[in-house]
């Protein structure tokens, strides 16, 4: 579809959110599709986790997005969905790949939204796609099980904090889950979510440095549980770590399941996101460096140094092989 004013942040690049929002959607239709392909009980695909998203390029106001979707593995119980993002430039035809998502999904019964179903099975080209895919389905399943037992911290407001600190830049949005965020089986859409985790971590970002800001990447983001309609959710943002030219702040979102429903306050998704700062004319510009004040923050920002580094090399080791070749 074509990017409009409203997609986009002020100096005119569409935000990360809205890009995620398209990704899910492609997601969630390729693989309810497939879910639904042989006689059995009719489902819907719920998004269970994102893996790492990197923004390439930019998209632009009047550009056109074309979202690509494939099932690369599938398990018992999910379905693993491959996404490609291409802009257009339908004035000089230009086109250019600007995301790559890998995406999750489990099947989940349209008489009982607590029933997760079987998966059919997809046919493999060889059998070390399979190998391959079963490695990165292992990968996931234990990272989420790490993710969700480290879901503990709540953020607190500061009363007047100094610039540049985590309490200075830190940000909540509360939102009421109405109809329209839904599924048919009445919880939230998980391209929602995130789009609503990005607006967040879009104001901690241009909080913290007051420039124009855009989304870099999003590690893997998690949903632990489903969020029900006629809940109220919390989406909380908190810078972690600063580079020279970015941002890494931690994003998560508790549901307070308000309507007929006696549970506590329970943590649903998180996410790290990273943004860089550009100036008017869209040349990365360095980013304040954060001030750690307290001995969580100062761990937490050793943390996001270490998954800096970590991706740093990564992205270097990929460069050299892609050299190679």
């Amino acid at each position: 579809r074509i990017m409009r004013p409203d997609d986009a942040n002020i100096a005119g690049n569409v935000h990360g959110g809205t890009i995620l929002k398209m990704i899910e959607e492609a997601g969630a239709i390729i693989s309810t599709r497939h879910c639904n392909s042989q006689a059995g009980e009719p489902c819907v695909a719920a998004l269970a986790r994102v893996e790492r998203t990197d923004f390439l390029s930019p998209v632009c106001i009047g550009e056109v997005a074309n979202v690509s979707a494939e099932i690369t593995y599938t398990s018992r119980h999910s379905v693993e969905v491959q996404v490609n993002v291409m802009s257009e430039n339908i004035l000089t035809g230009a086109k250019k790949v600007t995301n790559k998502a890998t995406l999750w999904y489990v099947p989940l019964s349209l008489k009982n939204v607590n029933k997760v179903l079987e998966v059919p099975p997809i046919q493999y080209a060889r059998k070390e796609q399979e190998d391959e895919g079963k490695k990165r389905y292992e990968e996931q399943k234990l990272d989420r099980l790490e993710t969700k037992q480290r879901n503990g911290d709540v953020i607190f407001p500061i009363i007047n904090p100094e610039p540049h600190t985590v309490g200075y830049s830190q940000s909540s949005l509360i939102h009421l889950v109405g109809p329209s965020d839904c599924t048919l089986l009445g919880f939230v859409h998980g391209g929602v979510t995130m789009k609503l985790m990005d607006e967040v971590a879009g104001i901690v970002a241009a909080r913290h440095c007051k420039t124009n800001i855009v989304t870099a990447s999003v590690d893997a983001i998690n949903f632990h549980e489903k969020i029900k309609k006629g809940s109220v959710i919390t989406i909380s943002g908190r810078m972690t770590f600063t580079s020279n030219k970015s941002m890494e702040i931690e994003v998560f979102v508790d549901a307070d399941p308000f309507v007929d429903e006696p549970r506590e306050r329970y943590r649903a998704v998180s996410a790290f996101f990273t943004y860089v700062s550009l100036s008017k004319e869209g040349k990365p510009l360095p980013v304040p460096q954060l001030l750690t004040e307290t001995e969580d923050e100062k761990r937490r920002f050793e943390e996001g140094k270490g998954r800096y580094l970590q991706t740093k090399a990564k992205r270097h080791a990929q460069m050299q092989q892609a050299a190679r070749q």
